[in-house]
């Protein structure tokens, strides 16, 4: 039997994280920019008109857990959230690996992100839904900067699993899909390099999100 769509009507969604949800939403595509957020709304729209959800995307372009953690209360918590949306991680690993005088290590991805997890769990009746970092590439064998972060990605992949059984949220595993996607695929069909997907990659980071919630 299907699983029934989980947001309710009238119910608000707050996306938020790094440039993958951002996408543009504080210029020329205010206010949902033009990536996943937009488009699962939309279709969310054209499945359930009568739902009237209220969408609000407040990601950040070069965001990590720790720029997170200083605007938490006024882009999530202050809009009294029912689901609160959350995909961060790959400028953490790209800071770990490539910034050792300003890195965000998987012990302080994990420590932080926890802290904000348990914070809207404490401060509003939100539910959560945790998206995968991802990269989309399969050069894993060639010592270039590409093989260097997917060899890393798997320590923060662990940590959101941990955080998504411990905060029970629904989890997108938005890697799995996109590197399911490359074995049919160039990686070109999704993005133009391997972090910011082109619309291709944002439809299936919107399919997986709306799968994990019944859509």
């Amino acid at each position: 039997m299907p699983m029934a769509f989980a947001v309710q009507p009238k119910q608000t969604v707050v996306f938020t994280g790094d440039s993958i949800t951002d996408c543009g939403r504080r210029a020329d595509h205010y206010p949902l920019g033009d990536g996943y957020v937009r488009m699962a709304s939309e279709l969310i729209v054209a499945r359930y008109p009568n739902h009237r959800v209220n969408v609000i995307n407040t990601g950040i372009g070069g965001n990590t857990v720790l720029e997170l953690n200083d605007r938490w209360t006024d882009d999530v918590i202050r809009h009294k959230p029912d689901w609160v949306s959350v995909k961060i991680g790959i400028n953490d690993l790209h800071r770990w690996v490539f910034d050792r005088e300003a890195p965000v290590t998987p012990d302080i991805y994990l420590e932080t992100y926890d802290r904000l997890l348990s914070r809207v769990r404490a401060e509003t009746k939100a539910r959560l839904i945790l998206v995968d970092p991802f990269y989309i590439s399969t050069d894993r064998g060639s010592g270039s900067t590409r093989s260097l972060v997917l060899k890393a990605l798997p320590k923060y992949l662990r940590h959101v699993e941990k955080l998504s059984r411990k905060h029970r949220a629904r989890h997108v595993r938005t890697h799995s899909l996109l590197q399911q996607q490359l074995k049919h695929h160039l990686p070109d069909a999704f993005c133009p390099e391997p972090v910011h997907p082109h619309a291709a990659g944002h439809m299936v980071i919107a399919h997986g999100w709306l799968k994990a919630m019944g859509w």
